[in-house]
């Protein structure tokens, strides 16, 4: 596995809370940083508590939502259309 680039700290909060997001696929995390699912997974596991980890992982593992391949043809966004409400 390729050496991860030095993410500085606002970047690094930025790609957790992306891959905590059951709705942001990896794909969409690579694009952002450049980083492939295995190097998400290894960011995770470092910096998250272990618990914490174990949950995140046992929930992504095979979710549709997080792996672009797994999904729907007619999904076409990585939100729901009521996560940013307008006036």
């Amino acid at each position: 596995m390729p050496k991860s680039p030095t993410l500085s700290e606002p970047d690094l909060s930025r790609l957790i809370e992306m891959a905590w997001e059951d709705r942001t696929p990896f794909d969409a995390i690579e694009k952002s940083f450049g980083l492939g699912e295995p190097q998400v997974i290894a960011i995770m596991r470092k910096e998250l508590k272990r618990s914490s980890f174990e949950l995140w992982r046992k929930r992504v593992t095979g979710r549709a939502t997080k792996h672009s391949a797994l999904r729907s043809e007619d999904v076409t966004r990585a939100y729901c259309p009521t996560q940013y409400k307008t006036k």
